[in-house]
């Protein structure tokens, strides 16, 4: 702490770069400092820190296993941004002077790079804007966010005597048991479970927090009420959803759309006190929409869409501006190449002509290459294994399709499937439905060229917040990825993309599953490419990465193997 203090005191007053000094590490009491890279200037990007307490005092079972330790570490993560809130005064000067920041966490709770856990020690990694009179040194200011605010930050979060033991404990129980339920999904002929209680409205379409007034907590129906034992909480009942197809209907504002957007976020395990801590999908589990304007790159969707005018193939369809059936066709086709058990599809964000059409557009239009979804669905699950849950709310000829109906009616959820039965039998469908098996799409070879990283002499490839990474002088649009959860993992998504662009032409799967095997094995931190630390990566899912490669526009792909 003297050093540092000498040396602040020393570069007081000087050109900004004299922080350049700083670069190192540092002894305080219980912990050390390493400013691993110091900004060039007060407006550029923040100093990168890391603190290391000289031991870990925490109750070893808090962390005695892999899912514990990544909640664990997400409870630390939140502890540490917590105190940093209550103790950082923040601005002090020019620019980000004074300002200190660990990785914001969402509601999920997900492996990052912003705190480290083991035997012998805790590390956080951390932002600090050094703080600036114009663009000189405030050794003043600086003395008072490091010498001052960082230890108490250290205190309050990484010291086992001031964290909250039953808080912690409750953290880590409550991921270990949504882990253990989803892992469980599958033996029980499950795709996803709701548990009774549940809470699934949010603050806004804004916010990902709990509706807290006037929501409706989620309620099984009595035919589709599940039993399980979780190693933490014990007995637990809820709602679970069986494999094949299932129709999500009601009107409008009942709670249809909350329901499948749950599913969807079911992937991912959440903080105790949002309301989903229970609700969990297949992890594989994608949802799918229109997205116009998006670019498709040799991709299979024959299954979906045939010949197009002019005798062209769709085995390998390229587009730079794919219309909403198009895009939706190549959402589907691109997540049964990458891998999944379920798909999620509501109505509301789907291409009308891809989800239906009925008799007598099929009698006034004869050539029409789109084979609606209503014939896919059922195939998908007898061919492929591969579920379905639909939301709708004005198609009534998915109830032809339907293995089971779940009405939704201000928020409460009952079984239609017999109701729905009786519907059918008094309105026949107005179209045939086609007796058809699907085959799984083409596999692409990736042309690894295609992915140009160059942005003058640099080379470039990095997120820019939650829905964009910067790829050269290109900017990918993930806008309409809709499980994207933290801009963490558009960060690592962009790092996977630069070792994809480094390598040679190969699969798509085979890309992907190799980084997330090396994150396996190293973690997040062997994507590497990073100057100072990587505390700002969160674990994307293979479908998420694979979903970032495809709406690269420069992309380019060959037949798979």
């Amino acid at each position: 702490m003297q050093r540092l203090r000498s040396a602040l005191d020393r570069i007081d007053r000087k050109g900004y770069g004299a922080y350049k000094d700083l670069s190192g590490s540092f002894e305080f009491d219980g912990f050390t400092l390493f400013i691993d890279r110091v900004q060039r200037d007060p407006f550029a990007p923040p100093s990168l820190i890391r603190v290391r307490t000289k031991e870990n005092r925490f109750d070893p079972t808090l962390f005695e296993n892999p899912v514990r330790r990544v909640a664990f570490e997400d409870f630390l993560t939140r502890e540490v941004d917590r105190a940093v809130r209550d103790v950082v005064r923040g601005d002090r000067g020019s620019g980000g002077s004074g300002r200190v920041e660990i990785q914001r966490p969402s509601q999920k709770v997900l492996p990052r790079t912003s705190m480290v856990v083991e035997g012998d020690f805790v590390e956080a990694r951390m932002a600090v804007g050094l703080p600036a009179r114009g663009r000189s040194v405030d050794a003043r200011a600086a003395r008072a966010v490091l010498l001052e605010e960082l230890p108490e930050v250290v205190d309050r979060a990484l010291r086992p005597e001031n964290a909250d033991p039953d808080r912690a404990r409750l953290h880590v129980a409550s991921v270990e048991d949504a882990e253990y339920l989803r892992n469980l999904l599958p033996s029980l002929g499950l795709v996803a479970f709701v548990a009774d209680g549940s809470v699934l409205p949010r603050e806004s379409g804004a916010s990902d927090r709990p509706l807290r007034e006037n929501a409706v907590p989620f309620e099984s129906p009595a035919e589709f009420r599940v039993e399980v034992e979780l190693p933490n909480r014990g007995g637990v009942t809820g709602m679970g959803i069986p494999e094949g197809v299932t129709l999500v209907a009601g009107g409008g504002f009942h709670g249809k759309s909350t329901l499948l957007s749950a599913l969807a976020w079911g992937v991912y395990d959440h903080v105790p006190g949002d309301g989903r801590e229970l609700v969990v999908a297949r992890p594989d589990a994608a949802k799918v929409r229109a997205e116009d304007g998006r670019s498709v790159a040799g991709v299979d969707i024959s299954a979906m869409i045939g010949e197009l005018p002019g005798g062209r193939s769709t085995e390998s369809f390229s587009s730079p501006n794919a219309s909403g059936s198009t895009s939706q066709a190549a959402n589907i086709a691109e997540a049964l190449e990458i891998g999944t058990s379920l798909l999620l599809v509501d109505e509301d964000t789907s291409a009308t002509n891809f989800m239906i059409r009925d008799e007598r557009m099929r009698d006034l239009v004869r050539r029409e290459p789109i084979s609606p979804f209503i014939d896919l669905v059922r195939p998908l699950h007898l061919s492929l294994g591969v579920s379905t849950v639909v939301v709708v709310g004005g198609v009534g000829d998915y109830l032809d399709v339907a293995d089971r109906v779940i009405l939704l009616e201000d928020y409460a959820a009952s079984d239609a499937t017999q109701r729905a039965r009786e519907v059918v039998g008094r309105f026949p469908p107005r179209a045939p439905l086609e007796d058809r098996e699907v085959q799984r799409p083409k596999p692409r070879r990736l042309r690894a060229g295609s992915l140009d990283l160059r942005r003058g002499k640099r080379e470039t490839a990095r997120g820019r917040g939650l829905h964009t990474v910067e790829l050269g002088q290109e900017q990918v649009d993930l806008s309409s990825v809709e499980q994207l959860a933290e801009a963490g993992q558009t960060e690592a998504a962009a790092r996977a993309i630069r070792r994809f662009a480094a390598g040679g032409d190969r699969g798509l799967g085979e890309m992907v599953g190799e980084a997330l095997e090396i994150i396996s094995e190293g973690g997040l931190d062997a994507l590497g490419h990073f100057s100072g630390h990587p505390g700002e990566m969160s674990l994307p899912r293979a479908q998420e990465v694979a979903a970032a490669v495809n709406r690269v526009r420069s992309l380019r792909t060959g037949p798979g193997a």
